[in-house]
């Protein structure tokens, strides 16, 4: 069996990808310090004799023996809750974390993926976003401590390419949803799916006239797969092309529900994207790839996990 290593492996993202994995025929070993990420979330698979998980934060020396054929790096806060509360930690992850698996990497020829992000194109002036587009990203402001991170992480990514002719991929995810998203991350999925479950008003930032664009995790993965079988090193976007307001988004999420809760506008928080839609010409053109699910089906798909996770609020 190939063996695949997935950091961040008991997150949203990281624990399907472990799902998908098992089920191309990987042997898996899921690593996370369960920072952010969830045991929960690999419960499931603790009977398989073809997956291992292993507590273990990457900012030290990753401990590995024999051989290793797909290294996935999702580890990363990825929530603005997450990262607004400990910068510091996502900054290292981001950096440490990456060179030591760039290192695993490197020391048993494995493919190397980094999951980098959209953030990356900071507050775009540029719209859609296309790969050769070197963002517009404040260094030093609140949110800096995750986009410069990945920002950094793909930088050491390419200079372990050029040095060392690691077989490197990376992949900017635009925003994606589904099933085991933290109810409270802060996130504006869950937030709104949440509110809607709980018969609350629906929380929006600003006036709701910033776009977004929702990719349901299934497509996203499978796009992540099709790029790390692939030869190409340079970075590729994966996410839904399908923009939106927040506001239409907020909509949707009531008739998703089957509510009319009305919406509340807060203060919009400092540099947060105006725009956000991903041009995947590349991802099409090199991976045949694109979303096949649209957003009402995606979340009708994720509402059962949500009224759980508000079901699950109530016993406590």
């Amino acid at each position: 069996m190939p063996k695949a290593l997935v950091t961040g492996g008991a997150g949203f993202l990281g624990s399907h990808l472990c799902d998908k994995l098992l089920a191309r025929g990987f042997e898996v070993v899921a690593m996370d310090n369960l920072i952010t990420g969830n045991p929960n979330n690999l419960a499931h698979l603790a009977d398989n004799d073809a997956f291992t998980f292993v507590d273990h934060d990457i900012t030290e020396e990753i401990p590995w023996k024999g051989p290793l054929d797909r290294l996935f790096n999702m580890a990363s806060p990825a929530s603005p809750i997450d990262y607004l509360q400990i910068p510091l930690e996502t900054l290292a992850v981001g950096s440490t974390g990456t060179r030591n698996c760039l290192e695993l990497a490197k020391n048993t020829g494995a493919r190397f993926l980094m999951a980098s992000t959209s953030e990356c194109y900071g507050d775009p002036l540029v719209h859609p976003q296309v790969e050769d587009y070197w963002g517009n990203v404040n260094p030093i402001g609140p949110r800096s401590c995750y986009d410069e991170a990945k920002r950094f992480s793909e930088a050491i990514t390419m200079a372990y390419f050029r040095a060392h002719g690691v077989k490197t991929r990376i992949v900017r995810i635009f925003n994606t949803y589904g099933p085991r998203m933290r109810l409270n991350d802060g996130r504006v999925v869950p937030s709104l799916m949440g509110s809607a479950l709980r018969g609350e008003a629906l929380s929006i930032f600003g006036d709701g006239s910033q776009t977004r664009s929702f990719c349901y995790v299934d497509d996203l993965l499978e796009g992540i797969q099709r790029l790390m079988e692939s030869d190409e090193h340079l970075p590729t976007n994966i996410g839904n092309p399908v923009e939106m307001s927040i506001l239409e988004f907020a909509e949707i999420v009531n008739q998703v529900v089957g509510s009319t809760f009305p919406i509340e506008f807060g203060p919009l928080p400092e540099n947060d994207p105006k725009v956000r839609r991903p041009d995947i010409t590349k991802a099409k053109a090199l991976l045949d790839w694109e979303p096949s699910i649209g957003l009402k089906e995606g979340l009708e798909m994720s509402l059962q996990y949500f009224k759980d996770c508000v079901a699950a609020e109530g016993e406590v």
